[in-house]
């Protein structure tokens, strides 16, 4: 029978790790817990171990298996020149249950010429980002990819236990990570990228209309606490596209925008401020349910545009150096702050307010652009 590794209970997670990457270095499939259904891992990097995956699972060797990887920013490795709407899922799904096939653009090159046509022997190229730790830490501390598939015999049901792969595998493979239940207990969703667009082969975890609205153009407003500034800009420019596109701010992310605010020093939860919900009221905005956001690298990297509330802000933002993340800009079109009123009276909100419709209207047309 296969060793099991408990991974909730293991008093030294690392040394899981440790254990699950001599193994895979050996050349030996190891099974591991994921966020949709346990899955059946190999180096990439070893032909003789994804030949012995397919073996194992009694799987066509005409059907290709995905490439797991470790972080969203590593794509560009394999697919080099990602369109537009491939970045947007693949920042703002993964680590998570998609898998994104790519109908070419893609570079397998450091990969060994004989596991090619395991990944993309029929011209695509699976590419997924589970959500457990317990497989990132391994892709990650292996230094290169796997190869990654169901853990059941082709054909059977899915394992969503670790018991379940030991019933199904037993002594096939040598190593299976036990997490227990997975999150889902179903597949990931397959998606199929060609020439801008998306089709969904395989309708798993994350349904077609999420996945739509996951491709829309999405707005950041940035300032320190999320209480006021941020939070009117995300508001008032949700009412002003939607009056553009004919629809309600809730609607907003059927016609392909999603908007959205943090801040760089905000204790998530709390609400915005009673004269920043008054103020947004008199324009015609809802503000009431707002809960403040910490603004984190991963919704940066999220975003379509990040627009900072003043020089200071940017400033804070431009510091994080991405170097393949969105634009950050001041919202102010011609350089100016926008005034912090927290502490102030009433007027000072609405000159906040004010201030704040006035770029918008500026951007606006950038934004619909």
């Amino acid at each position: 029978m296969p060793r099991v590794l408990d991974w909730l209970k293991e008093p030294d997670p690392m040394a899981v790790v440790h254990e699950a990457v001599e193994t895979l270095r050996a050349g030996q499939v190891v099974a591991f817990p994921t966020e949709t259904v346990y899955g059946l891992a190999a180096d990439a990097g070893s032909p003789e171990a994804v030949e012995r995956l397919v073996h194992c699972k009694g799987r066509p060797e005409d059907k290709p298996m995905a490439l797991a990887l470790s972080d969203p920013l590593d794509l560009p490795q394999w697919v080099p020149h990602p369109s537009l709407l491939a970045r947007r899922l693949s920042r703002r799904c993964w680590p998570g249950p998609l898998t994104l096939v790519f109908a070419g653009g893609f570079d397998v090159s450091r990969l060994p010429a004989e596991v090619h046509r395991y990944v993309c022997g029929k011209g695509t190229l699976g590419i997924r980002i589970p959500a457990h730790e317990a497989i990132l830490a391994v892709i990650d501390m292996l230094g290169r990819p796997v190869v990654l598939t169901s853990a059941n015999r082709s054909g059977e049901p899915d394992a969503v236990t670790g018991q379940q792969v030991v019933e199904a595998l037993g002594e096939a493979i040598p190593l299976v990570i036990d997490s227990g239940p997975t999150r889902y207990g179903k597949p990931s969703s397959v998606v199929m990228i060609e020439d801008g667009q998306w089709k969904m082969l395989r309708e798993g975890v994350v349904s077609a209309d999420t996945l739509a609205q996951l491709t829309g153009t999405m707005i950041l407003f940035v300032c320190t606490g999320n209480t006021c500034r941020s939070p009117l800009a995300e508001t008032l420019c949700k009412k002003m596209l939607a009056e553009r596109l004919g629809c309600a701010p809730e609607e907003l992310s059927k016609k392909g925008f999603l908007v959205r605010s943090a801040g760089l020093g905000a204790l998530p939860g709390a609400p915005a401020t009673e004269e920043a919900v008054a103020v947004a009221q008199a324009r015609g905005a809802d503000l009431s349910r707002h809960a403040t956001r910490t603004l984190t690298d991963r919704l940066i990297l999220q975003a379509d545009y990040v627009f900072a509330m003043t020089r200071s802000h940017l400033a804070a933002l431009e510091e994080l150096n991405f170097t393949d993340g969105p634009k950050i800009e001041l919202l102010c079109p011609d350089g100016s702050d926008i005034e912090d009123p927290v502490g102030g009276d009433r007027e000072r909100y609405e000159r906040c307010a004010e201030q704040i419709e006035s770029c918008l209207r500026s951007r606006l047309p950038q934004l619909l652009g």
